[in-house]
């Protein structure tokens, strides 16, 4: 059987399917593995509309910036930047920031929701004993609060969260020496990533 001749305008056509398809095929394997999509509004200068940022493709980590900011919103911000950075993209502190309660020189993680407490009459921040803590700022102090951890445990999660600059969720602390069934369930109840 002998195949039809193409013409012309259909070799063109095929040439140009086929490059579509080269040009996909290397999208998706250069961008295999980097499957974390996240929405971050655009908070650069007040009208902002929605765009996605995918982390680790653009070396950028998205955190929520919320609590006693000037300006609270999502943001993104480049891989390695620390809490003081979050703090500043958010217009700063407001005066009555409680910022003894955070730890301004932790890495931020992706995802990671940065809360700074408002101070309130009487010296202790807002919704320390109540409310969860923020697990990518928590104090040791803070984490000495909850119960089954003590100082040792307390420094070594902060040590384990600066290692691995930063935590996306409470159930990496499974990997902290010390850290049981019971002590992981008083965690995922204080805390928050």
């Amino acid at each position: 059987m002998a195949m039809p001749e193409m013409s012309r305008s259909q070799v063109v056509i095929y040439a140009a399917v086929a490059l579509a398809l080269l040009l996909v095929g290397a999208r998706a394997i250069r961008g295999e593995g980097e499957t974390d999509s996240s929405f971050a509004a655009g908070n650069s200068g007040g009208g902002g509309g929605a765009s996605v940022s995918v982390a680790g493709a653009s070396g950028e980590v998205v955190v929520d910036v919320t609590g006693a900011v000037r300006r609270p919103g999502v943001y993104r911000m480049p891989m390695g930047s620390r809490v003081d950075d979050a703090l500043a993209r958010a217009g700063g502190p407001t005066p009555r920031a409680e910022l003894e309660a955070i730890n301004r020189a932790a890495r931020l993680a992706d995802g990671q929701q940065v809360v700074v407490p408002e101070a309130v009459p009487g010296g202790t921040a807002a919704g320390t004993e109540e409310g969860p803590i923020s697990l990518g700022t928590a104090t040791a102090e803070q984490l000495e609060e909850i119960e089954g951890i003590g100082p040792v445990t307390a420094g070594d999660i902060i040590a384990f969260r600066d290692e691995h600059g930063g935590l996306s969720s409470i159930d990496e602390l499974d990997q902290v020496a010390g850290i049981g069934p019971a002590t992981m369930e008083s965690l995922r109840a204080r805390l928050q990533p």
